[in-house]
């Protein structure tokens, strides 16, 4: 289920493409056949197969009567904006800086009931401390040479967005690799806070926390990127280059699905709490 970060968007579009080559291939039609069936030149067919040109809806409704599948033109509309829509660059996202884009989401975690998260690589926003917080954005300022570097104002907006884990009306179910608890992103004082922090966090009614032990045996899954599951619709995707929004109900499930997968590996309660405190000792 990993993506590519520099291919996540030509993917997206290269499915629409392959559908719509296969259904005027089931259809029995030529690319000369399907383009006079649409009223076009052959030559846009063959480039919206090769995903070089985006079908519009009207296209895809165009294309969908000649085959005679008229009832899969809407899915293939809604998968096609999905394409064009889901892949946002983080330089775009950040020109105004770290903090516009902590403050930019508030609402949307107010509105939002029930988050599920994974983390491969890090601790997630929602229980980060703002020593480790601006550690962490410190190093995406860094990396990404952006031009203002507000990682402090960042890391304090992080904190603040995320006291919704105290609000009434949301729950929080976050996994984490072992791994996540020995990766040194902050200087000690900022680790063992932060780490202190989970054992403090993980008791809270409203979260539950748990850790994939490194030493599991026949995982079930591999280590997946990092995903965040906003109710039932809506999963963000974290990439090097950019992060993925995915709205397609059918990817949604798969998504779901490699959480409850992912889940089923993990440990909670005192268990998690005591792969926390070895964490800690290893600090010393």
């Amino acid at each position: 289920m990993s993506v590519s970060p520099s291919s996540s968007a030509q993917a997206a579009r290269e499915a629409v493409a392959i559908r719509l080559r296969d259904l005027r291939k089931e259809a029995g039609l030529t690319v000369v056949e399907l383009a006079a069936a649409c009223g076009w030149h052959y030559s846009k067919t063959s480039r919206i197969e090769n995903a070089l040109t985006g079908p519009s809806a009207k296209d895809i409704r165009r294309w969908c009567a000649a085959a005679q599948v008229e009832d899969q033109a809407q899915d293939l509309i809604v998968q096609s904006i999905n394409a064009e829509t889901m892949y946002r660059e983080w330089r775009h996202q950040v020109r105004s800086g770290l903090k516009h884009l902590q403050d930019s989401r508030v609402q949307f975690y107010r509105e939002t009931e029930l988050f599920r998260v994974y983390s491969s690589s890090l601790v997630p926003g929602l229980l980060q401390t703002e020593g480790y917080a601006h550690a962490v954005l410190s190093i995406a300022a860094r990396s990404d040479d952006l031009p203002i570097d507000d990682s402090a104002e960042a890391a304090r907006a992080r904190v603040e967005r995320s006291s919704v884990i105290h609000e009434p009306g949301h729950r929080f179910v976050i996994l984490i690799e072992e791994t996540v608890l020995y990766y040194q992103l902050g200087d000690a004082d900022a680790m063992a806070a932060q780490l202190g922090y989970l054992l403090t966090a993980g008791a809270l009614p409203a979260v539950s926390l748990g850790i994939i032990p490194m030493a599991t045996r026949e995982r079930t899954r591999w280590p997946e990127e990092t995903f965040h599951i906003y109710d039932g619709d809506h999963v963000a995707v974290e990439l090097v280059s950019a992060q993925v929004n995915v709205t397609q109900p059918s990817e949604i499930a798969q998504y779901a699905k490699a959480f409850g997968q992912l889940r089923s590996m993990a440990v909670y309660g005192a268990d998690a709490r005591a792969l926390i405190v070895n964490a800690i000792d290893a600090l010393r």
